[in-house]
């Protein structure tokens, strides 16, 4: 996923939550969406952070070789810079890309 290209906040903003939960009927399944979303995103981004600092990783043990390393810290800058994971899966629950289903309720349509 492309977290630069998301129009999601970076700062936290106040969401009237009774718009949110019309599509599932239940405000609490609404935070639970958003709140597995949002742990996939944090998954995503945090394997993706740690290919791009691996790849400036350094395997030896010597003490002399304390030095900044500008490419790591630029690249940690910038996903601390990111929208948190939790506002990118609300603004995505908003815009409706998110695809979701309660097995729960499957099962009762078709008894």
């Amino acid at each position: 996923m492309d977290y630069k290209k998301t129009n999601a906040p970076t700062n936290t903003v106040v969401r009237n939550m009774a718009d949110m939960w019309h599509d599932t009927g239940n405000i609490y399944e609404t935070a639970a969406i958003i709140g597995k979303r949002s742990n996939q995103i944090a998954v995503e981004m945090k394997n993706e952070l740690s290919k791009k600092l691996q790849e400036f990783a350094s395997y030896t043990d010597n003490l002399e070789e304390i030095f900044e390393n500008r490419e790591q810290i630029e690249i940690s800058r910038y996903y601390e810079k990111l929208p948190k994971p939790a506002l990118i899966a609300t603004q995505e629950y908003m815009e409706g890309k998110i695809y979701y289903r309660n097995p729960a309720k499957e099962k009762d349509k078709f008894q």
